[in-house]
C-alpha cells in the first residue's frame, strides 16, 4: 500500500475500496497470530508450501538450541503436572488481593487484566498464564526469561516495570505497569501512519529501549507495534519480552527461529547465526510502517513475502526526506554485517542524521513534548484498547487459588519448573 503524494489524488472506486479492507482485515489477522500458530497453518496450506522459500523455512532442522520452537508438541502432561510449581518468595501476595475489572489484552498462555489492589487502589496490568499451556508448548524457559528481563527493566523509562511477581499452583501473575494510551498498532490502524517528526519521536525512544536491553546483553528480537504501547502521556513503553534472548554478548549470536512473520530479518529466515543486529532491522520496519503504512516487505501471500524479505530491493517512495530514506536504507540492509547499527550498536543509531533534531539527554528525561497525546482521563478510561479485549467478560477464576487438596496432592512432580518465579522489589528499589 502506497502513500498518494499531493499531486496524485487516485479516485477511490468500491472495488478498490473492498480490496483495501481485504487486505488491512488479513494483515490485522495474521499479525494477532502467534509465529508458532502461523506455521502450523502454513504448513497445511499446499500452494505456499511449493514455494521454495517457504520449504526451507518450514523444514527446521534437529532444536540446536533448547528453546527453539516446538512445532511437533509432546502430549499435553497430566493435571499433577501443573500444580504447585515452587515456593513463592512474596508468599503474602494472591490473586484475590486484586479487583480484576476488564480484559485488556491476549496472548498464547493467557491474558492481561486491568486490576485494582484492593489495599492501596493501584491500578496495575496483571498478567496471568496458564501453568499448563505453558507446559504443554515446553515455554517455561521463555517465560523465566521474560521475568527475568522484567526485573531489568525498573531503570529505563520506555520499559514496561515489574511491580512483583507470584504464582499459584495453576497460573503465574506478573505485576506490571498499567499503560492504557493503546497499542502503536491500534493508532497506526486509525491513522494509516504517522508524519516524519511523529515516527522520529517514537523511534529514538523505541532505539533508546533496544539500546539499553543491548547494554544489559539482552536481544529483543520481537519489535512490532503491537508491542510497543503509549502511555498516558504519548511516551513509548516497550512490553512483552517473552523472545528476549539473555546473555548475548557484542559479538555473539544465537540462532532460534522466532519472531512475527512481517519483520523477520533475512538472516533469520535463512535460519543463520544472527546477532543483536537483528533488532534494528525490526527498527526499520517499524519505521518504515509508520511512514508508510504497512511493513517494508508486507504480501498477503506469505511466500510473497518471505520471497520479498529475502530477496526484493527496498523500494522507497519519494515522499519522505533524505535521511528518512539513508536511516530506512542502513537499518533495512539484507547483510547484517553491513547493516547499521553492526560495528557500534546504538551509538550509530543515536548519531544518525535523521536523529539530529533529538537531545537524547533530554529525551530519556521525558522532557520532550510527545507529538501525540492520548487524552486519557484517568486509569478507568479504556479508549484506547481493542473492544475484542475489553467486550470480553473477566473469568471468575482469574481471582481464585485451586483447591488446596489437590496442590499438596501432587507437590513432587513439578516443583522445578518455575522456581524462582516469584518476585518481590527489596524496599532499596524504592529508595
Amino acid at each position: 500500500m502506497t502513500i498518494p503524494t499531493e499531486k496524485e489524488k487516485p479516485v477511490l472506486t468500491y472495488s478498490k475500496c473492498r480490496g483495501i479492507m481485504t487486505l488491512v482485515i488479513a494483515f490485522m489477522k495474521q499479525r494477532r497470530m502467534g509465529l508458532n500458530d502461523f506455521i502450523q497453518r502454513l504448513a497445511t496450506n499446499s500452494y505456499a508450501c511449493k514455494h521454495p522459500e517457504v520449504q526451507s523455512i518450514l523444514n527446521l532442522s534437529p532444536p540446536q538450541d533448547a528453546e527453539l520452537m516446538n512445532t511437533n508438541p509432546s502430549p499435553p502432561p497430566s493435571p499433577s503436572q501443573q500444580i504447585n510449581l515452587g515456593p513463592s518468595s512474596n508468599p503474602s501476595a494472591k490473586p484475590s488481593d486484586f479487583h480484576f475489572l476488564k480484559v485488556i489484552g491476549k496472548g498464547s498462555f493467557g491474558k492481561v487484566l486491568l486490576a485494582r489492589h484492593r489495599t492501596d487502589d493501584q491500578f496495575y496490568a496483571v498478567k496471568v498464564l496458564q501453568k499448563k499451556a505453558i507446559l504443554k508448548k515446553k515455554e517455561e524457559k521463555h517465560i523465566m526469561s521474560e521475568r527475568n528481563v522484567l526485573l531489568k527493566n525498573v531503570k529505563h523509562p520506555f520499559l514496561v516495570g515489574l511491580h512483583y511477581s507470584f504464582q499459584t499452583a495453576d497460573k503465574l501473575y506478573f505485576i506490571l505497569d498499567y499503560i492504557n494510551g493503546g497499542e502503536l498498532f491500534y493508532h497506526l490502524q486509525r491513522e494509516r501512519c504517522f508524519l516524519e517528526p511523529r515516527a522520529r519521536f517514537y523511534s529514538a525512544e523505541i532505539a533508546s529501549a533496544l539500546g539499553y536491553l543491548h547494554s544489559l546483553n539482552i536481544v529483543y528480537r520481537d519489535l512490532k507495534p503491537e508491542n510497543i504501547l503509549l502511555d498516558s502521556q504519548g511516551h513509548i513503553i516497550l512490553t512483552d519480552f517473552g523472545l528476549c534472548k539473555e546473555n548475548i554478548e557484542p559479538n555473539g549470536t544465537t540462532s532460534t527461529f522466532c519472531g512475527t512473520p512481517e519483520y523477520l530479518a533475512p538472516e533469520v529466515l535463512h535460519k543463520q547465526p544472527y546477532d543483536r543486529t537483528v533488532d534494528w532491522w525490526c527498527l526499520g520496519a517499524v519505521l518504515y510502517e509508520m511512514l508508510y503504512g504497512l511493513p517494508p516487505f508486507y504480501s498477503r501471500n506469505t511466500a510473497e513475502m518471505y520471497d520479498n524479505i529475502l530477496n526484493k530491493p527496498l523500494q522507497l517512495k519519494p515522499n519522505i526526506s533524505n535521511a528518512a530514506r539513508h536511516l530506512l536504507e542502513g537499518l533495512l540492509q539484507k547483510d547484517r554485517t553491513k547493516r547499521l547499527g553492526c560495528t557500534d550498536d546504538f551509538i550509530e543509531i543515536k548519531n544518525h542524521v535523521f536523529f539530529s533534531p533529538i537531545s537524547w539527554d533530554e529525551l530519556n528525561a521525558k522532557k520532550i513534548t510527545p507529538p501525540f497525546n492520548p487524552n486519557v482521563t484517568g486509569p478507568n478510561d479504556l479508549r484506547h484498547f481493542d473492544p475484542e479485549f475489553t467486550d470480553e467478560p473477566v473469568p471468575s477464576s482469574i481471582g481464585c487459588s485451586p483447591d488446596s487438596a489437590l496442590v499438596t496432592a501432587s507437590i513432587k512432580e513439578a516443583s522445578e519448573a518455575f522456581v524462582g518465579f516469584s518476585y518481590a522489589p527489596s524496599m532499596d528499589s524504592y529508595l
